[in-house]
């Protein structure tokens, strides 16, 4: 295969990557395996590890193509004004929403999203039977999500649901009867992060476009000042609530470790959202959006490394 048909090939699948948003996709797996290691207590077998690589991939996948698809024509109009800009950097580039664009079709996106959702089911039922079930609602949940574009801004809770529906079938993936309290701070957790660290700083930079639809997100229903006190509010929770799984894990956390986890969540979530908080400036909403995207990855690696502790 010659460079320029690698080229050419790699300029074919650039618009349904860009669909799927598969850079923070990436970043989003990190969640479902962090939750299925906390779970568990330990790294699960070969099997369950390749099971659910496939599975977490094919879900994000889906479902970040599934918001476009259903989404297309709200975002269509948003796109067409002369003060469109692509401000949070992790998601943005050039082929933001193909769809909307014309850069790729209606029939080849929802191709692309039944295929991918249809590998994440097969490969989640082989994990446990419940697990498909789980990611079903999550679908359903987010076309809730986005059909509540123009008429609540409790869709937010919305959007923290699907985002918890991948780590909280991780926990069933590993353990097939897991602890309600342990599920339960795992949902409250995911929840409050995608609210305060991810949904409502997204919306903030797209106020213009929103306005113009009438939608009803809280930036634009409440203002900024609003606005920042449930991001810092949500991110301030977020950070304590992360505390319960990790006491309640079998991995037994250190004090050490359990003041890093406190470390993390300031740098990544209370100071950018505290900055936003004190200034109102879009800027910072950008970079709390960027910051809080990495936090579940550096959780994560901070649970892999208690557990190498722990064995040593």
């Amino acid at each position: 295969m010659t460079t320029q048909s690698i080229g050419c090939s790699f300029s074919n699948i650039k618009p349904f990557l860009a669909l799927s948003r598969t850079t923070h996709g990436f970043l989003d797996m990190s969640t479902p395996l962090l939750c299925a290691l906390l779970a568990l207590g330990a790294v699960p077998s070969y099997t369950v590890i390749i099971l659910g690589l496939i599975t977490a991939f094919s879900g994000y996948t889906a479902i970040y193509a599934l918001n476009d698809i259903v989404s297309y024509r709200e975002d269509r109009e948003k796109m067409s004004a002369e003060d469109n800009h692509q401000a949070y950097a992790v998601e943005a580039g050039e082929l933001r929403h193909p769809i909307a664009q014309g850069v790729l079709s209606l029939k080849a996106g929802v191709t692309w999203c039944v295929f991918w959702l249809s590998l994440a089911l097969i490969a989640g039922y082989f994990l446990n039977p419940i697990v498909p079930v789980i990611l079903l609602a999550g679908g359903i949940l987010e076309v809730v999500y986005c059909r509540l574009f123009t008429v609540s801004s409790l869709r937010i809770f919305v959007s923290g649901l699907v985002k918890a529906c991948g780590p909280v079938a991780a926990v069933f993936a590993v353990t097939p009867s897991p602890d309600p309290l342990f599920v339960g701070a795992i949902l409250l957790w995911i929840m409050l992060f995608e609210i305060g660290g991810q949904n409502i700083p997204a919306d903030w930079n797209d106020v213009e476009e929103d306005k113009r639809l009438n939608a009803k997100t809280i930036p634009v229903q409440f203002g900024p000042n609003y606005a920042s006190w449930i991001i810092l509010l949500a991110t301030s929770a977020a950070v304590i609530v992360s505390f319960v799984p990790l006491m309640l894990s079998s991995i037994g956390f250190s004090v050490s470790f359990l003041v890093l986890n406190a470390c993390l969540g300031g740098y990544l979530l209370l100071r950018p959202a505290y900055s936003l908080f004190r200034t109102k400036e879009s800027r910072y909403a950008t970079s709390l959006f960027n910051y809080a995207s990495y936090y579940p990855l550096a959780i994560f690696c901070l649970t892999g490394l208690q557990l190498v502790m722990r064995a040593v």
